[in-house]
């Protein structure tokens, strides 16, 4: 949302000029929205976080799975948990192509790489065209680096 929030600013002051708005020399710095959203997202982890353990929750961070015992049970690392309610959020990671499989993959990046760029880059390639590529390719695109966009179709449908 804030990197979408960016690139919204970027247009209206792309578009100020139509209103009669004078915004010669306007910069952007990719460094230091990086560090501002970075600590907006440590700050809404925190408060998630503390809601969950003001509502009594406990939070088991580890590899789990459910066990076959009567009574609604996980297994984390070995030690057991029972509970009436029990929540497994499974995170996710991406499955990425070894170069073997696709020459030069390795030079790639995941979605997750995005939030850990260290400046804007002046060309990207954005592979896929599921909304997070979209948005990202939008995003890149409209903050000055140029972008393309990758489909494994021969046409949009």
């Amino acid at each position: 949302q804030v990197m979408w929030n960016t690139a919204v600013h970027a247009e209206f002051v792309h578009d100020h000029a139509d209103y009669g708005f004078e915004t010669a020399g306007v910069k952007f710095n990719w460094r230091t929205i990086k560090d501002k959203r970075d600590a907006y997202v440590r700050r809404l982890n925190d408060i998630y976080e503390n809601n969950v353990k003001k509502a009594h929750i406990d939070i088991i961070r580890g590899y789990g799975k459910f066990t076959a015992d009567p009574e609604p049970t996980i297994e984390v690392e070995g030690k057991k948990y029972t509970a009436p309610h029990i929540l497994i959020a499974t995170g996710g990671r991406p499955a990425v192509p070894s170069d073997s499989e696709i020459p030069g993959a390795s030079l790639g990046m995941t979605s997750d790489g995005f939030f850990d760029l260290e400046e804007l880059p002046r060309r990207s390639v954005i592979v896929g065209a599921g909304y997070i590529a979209v948005e990202i390719a939008g995003i890149l695109s409209t903050l000055g680096s140029k972008s393309s966009l990758l489909i494994r179709q021969d046409k949009v449908v």
